[in-house]
C-alpha cells in the first residue's frame, strides 16, 4: 500500500491535479468561443528609450467547471494558470527570452490533448508615433489649447512635443499676464501630461532684433520682402548668428519659467547645415526639420516648396532618424553631428487628408514585427485659425493609431517625445 501511495503522489501536482505536460497539445481546428482569453497580442522588445514588455499577464474566463488551464508559448516552459475565487484563471508568462518574431500560444484545459485556443504572440521593436505642434504665432489662442487638453483625455497615452516660439516673449502685443497664462498651461502639459517643451523659430524681427542681430527681410519663402521676418528662412542666418538666436531663445524660456529646450524644428523646415551645427553647438539633442516635402504640394510654385525640394530632396514617406554629417545634412558620412535628425515624414495635418495620414502610418509599419524601431512624425499648428476639420483629422488619426497601441498589446505603437526618442538611437 505504501508503494501505491507514493506512485499516486508522483502523478499528482499541486491541488491533486497532474503536473503540467511539457509537451504542447494539438492546435484546435477553431478556437472555442466559450473561453475568453485576455493577454495575447503584441509585446515590445525594449531599448534605452522604452522599457521591454517581457511579461504576458493572462486572464482566461472559462464557461465553468474546469479544474486547471495550462499555457504553452513557442518553446517556453509550460505555465499553469491559477484559479481565482471569481472563476477566472490568471497567470504570468515570461517572454524575455523570445526574440523579435511571431509565435503561437496554445491553451488547454484539464490536460486535454487538444488545445481550446491557438492565439498569436508578437515580439516587436517599437513603432514610435510622435505628435508635435509648431507655434508659428506668439499666441495660439485658448480654443486650440482647450482642444489639446481634450486630446489628452481622449488619447491618454499620447504625448505631445510642443515646439514653442520664443516670440511669445518679444511680441509687443502679448501682455505679461498673457505670457504667464501660456507658460502656466505649458508647464501643466509638461508636468502632468509628460509632454515636452521644444523650440520652434520663425525669425520674427522683434525676436531677432531683441537678440542684437540685424533682421533679414529679403529671404522669404512666400514673398519678395517680409518686413515682419515671419516667412524668412531660418537658413538666412549663419552658424554664429543662429547660435546667438538659440542662446537668446533659451534665455527667454528660462526667464519666463520654462525649461531650456533640447529639440527643435525650423519654421518652414528651412534649416541648413549651419542651422544644425549651431543646434549641436548649443547642446540640442534632436532636430526635426528634414521634410517629406512632396506632401506640401499646396505650395508648389512658391519658394517654400522649391527650397524644401532642393534641400531635403531624398526625404520621403518612410525616412527614418539619422545622425547628419557635419558638412551635409542629407548624409551620415563621418564626422557626424551629435544631433539626431528625425525626419518630419508625416508632415503637418494642414497638408494631408486622413487617408493620406493613415497611409503614411501603414507605410512605416506593415503589420509585421519590427526588427528595429520605426518612427512616424506628425503634427499641427496651434493657432487662432486652427479649424474643426483639422482637429477632426488629428483625432481620427490618433483613433487609428490607438487601435495599435502597445499599452493594450494591440500593436507596437509607442507614443514618445522627441527628446526621449534620442536614447533609442544612441
Amino acid at each position: 500500500m505504501r508503494t501505491v501511495g507514493l506512485f499516486v503522489v508522483g502523478l499528482l501536482g499541486c491541488g491533486g491535479f497532474p503536473d503540467p505536460n511539457p509537451t504542447p497539445p494539438t492546435a484546435p481546428e477553431a478556437n472555442d468561443p466559450a473561453f475568453d482569453v485576455d493577454g495575447d497580442g503584441w509585446y515590445v522588445v525594449g531599448n534605452p528609450a522604452t522599457p521591454s514588455q517581457d511579461t504576458m499577464e493572462l486572464v482566461v474566463t472559462p464557461p465553468g467547471g474546469q479544474d486547471f488551464i495550462d499555457v504553452w508559448v513557442a518553446d517556453l516552459p509550460v505555465v499553469r494558470l491559477t484559479l481565482r475565487p471569481d472563476g477566472r484563471f490568471v497567470g504570468e508568462v515570461p517572454l524575455g527570452s523570445l526574440g523579435i518574431g511571431s509565435y503561437d500560444m496554445l491553451l488547454a484545459v484539464d490536460g486535454n490533448a487538444t488545445a481550446f485556443a491557438k492565439l498569436p504572440v508578437h515580439r516587436s521593436a517599437p513603432y514610435y508615433v510622435l505628435v508635435t505642434t509648431d507655434w508659428d504665432f506668439a499666441d495660439p489662442g485658448n480654443t486650440v489649447l482647450d482642444y489639446q487638453d481634450r486630446m489628452h483625455v481622449e488619447h491618454p497615452d499620447m504625448r505631445i512635443t510642443h515646439f514653442i516660439g520664443p516670440y511669445t516673449f518679444t511680441d509687443p502685443n502679448i501682455t505679461a499676464a498673457r505670457q504667464q497664462e501660456l507658460v502656466s498651461w505649458l508647464v501643466t502639459q509638461r508636468d502632468e501630461q509628460r509632454d515636452e517643451i521644444g523650440l520652434h523659430i520663425h525669425p520674427y524681427c522683434h525676436f531677432v532684433e531683441s537678440a542684437g542681430i540685424t533682421c533679414v527681410t529679403d529671404q522669404s519663402t512666400t514673398m519678395a520682402l517680409d518686413p515682419s521676418g515671419y516667412t524668412i528662412k531660418v537658413a538666412a542666418y549663419d552658424r554664429q548668428e543662429f547660435g546667438t538666436l538659440l542662446d537668446h531663445a533659451s534665455m527667454l524660456f528660462e526667464q519666463h519659467g520654462l525649461n531650456r529646450p533640447k529639440t527643435f524644428r525650423a519654421g518652414g523646415w528651412t534649416a541648413n547645415v549651419d542651422t544644425l551645427n549651431a543646434l549641436a553647438d548649443k547642446g540640442f539633442t534632436a532636430d526635426t526639420s528634414a521634410l517629406n516635402w512632396a506632401r506640401i504640394e499646396e505650395w508648389d510654385g512658391k519658394e517654400l516648396y522649391r527650397w524644401n525640394m532642393e534641400n531635403w530632396g531624398p526625404i520621403g514617406d518612410t525616412s527614418q532618424p539619422y545622425f547628419p554629417s557635419q558638412t551635409d545634412v542629407l548624409t551620415s558620412e563621418a564626422p557626424t553631428m551629435s544631433l539626431l535628425e528625425v525626419p518630419d515624414n508625416g508632415v503637418m495635418i494642414d497638408y494631408v487628408t486622413l487617408p493620406e495620414m493613415t497611409g503614411l502610418f501603414d507605410a512605416n509599419w506593415n503589420g509585421e514585427p519590427l526588427a528595429s524601431p520605426s518612427v512616424l512624425m506628425m503634427g499641427f499648428h496651434p493657432a487662432p485659425q486652427f479649424s474643426r476639420a483639422e482637429g477632426d483629422r488629428v483625432d481620427q488619426f490618433l483613433d487609428y493609431s490607438d487601435l495599435r497601441n502597445s499599452s493594450t498589446h494591440a500593436g507596437p505603437v509607442v507614443y514618445i517625445t522627441l527628446d526621449e526618442l534620442v536614447a533609442a538611437y544612441q
